[in-house]
């Protein structure tokens, strides 16, 4: 057998090594290509604005101009057509709570835009958002669907624009704007109802379960026991107090050192549990009196 000498391996080695230097020098300059960033040609934007007690945001892309005919018979958006209503994935408009929408309504959630627009009007088209991809609404029934009328500018936005204007305490006006055409979708929200019952509970005072909240806290705290007591008579002085508010009572009044007033308060949570059918406050309570009545 021919011997290799150290040389040749040596020269083999090099040859090899230089072939993967290059494979990886390559690699580099693919990976580097793929990492430049350019300005993307529709933009993508996202609008929140707070209506009333109420949220609404949109997320949308921004196509330009560009010196072509935007909305017409032959124009980039045709009349009497579904447009995507900008441009890359659908139109996502989100409600935190229900939205009127024209006469319609639509509840609480995401929502893709489609619009149908003409030369006097817009048919604006809400569908439940399940998909970015617009192409999946064009079968559909809309949720809902409102009629606006289109309006001229006296110049061209050059970017299509989705914003919030004219926004009171419970409405506003989503704005659609390109080229020189813009629409406006009133959406009103409740406000009223909202308010008057947030009035009412905090006129009314804590609840009851404030004042267990407010006991519990005080008495596994350390804090002033007394308070906790009145706190937590307040909370079981009711028709059907809980099995959990008594036995909090219990608790306290035996650290208090009332032992008759804790055994009773225990027994009653002990058979408010029973009837609740709750098996752990059950044998609490049981454990406890048994306790108590040693003492």
């Amino acid at each position: 057998m021919r011997k290799i000498g150290k040389g040749l391996i040596f020269a083999a080695k090099h040859k090899y090594m230089k072939k993967i230097l290059t494979l990886a020098l390559v690699f580099a300059c693919f990976v580097g290509y793929g990492q430049i960033q350019t300005p993307a040609p529709s933009p993508s934007a996202k609008v929140e604005q707070a209506v009333g007690l109420s949220t609404m945001t949109i997320e949308y892309s921004r196509p330009g101009v560009k010196d072509r005919t935007i909305f017409a018979e032959d124009g980039l958006v045709p009349f009497g057509k579904k447009w995507r209503t900008g441009a890359n994935a659908a139109t996502k408009i989100t409600f935190s709570d229900k939205v009127m929408i024209g006469d319609g309504s639509l509840s609480a959630g995401s929502y893709a835009i489609l619009t149908t627009p003409s030369a006097d009007s817009w048919d604006v088209h809400f569908f439940a958002h399940e998909s970015s991809s617009f192409g999946s609404y064009l079968d559909k029934e809309p949720d809902a669907t409102v009629t606006v009328e289109t309006n001229e500018f006296p110049f061209s936005v050059e970017r299509f624009t989705m914003e919030f204007h004219n926004i009171t305490n419970n409405s506003t006006d989503l704005m659609i704007m390109w080229d020189n055409t813009w629409v406006a979708v009133p959406m009103s929200v409740e406000v009223d109802k909202k308010v008057m019952a947030n009035i009412e509970r905090v006129m009314a005072g804590p609840s009851n379960n404030d004042y267990y909240q407010a006991a519990t806290y005080m008495h596994t705290a350390g804090k002033d026991l007394n308070m906790a007591l009145k706190y937590i008579n307040k909370a079981t002085n009711i028709d059907e107090p809980k099995f959990w508010q008594v036995r909090r009572k219990a608790l306290i009044l035996a650290d208090l050192g009332e032992t008759e007033k804790a055994i009773k308060a225990a027994k009653k949570s002990m058979e408010l549990a029973k009837a609740a059918g709750n098996d752990d406050y059950v044998r609490m309570n049981e454990k406890s009196i048994k306790e108590w009545s040693a003492e």
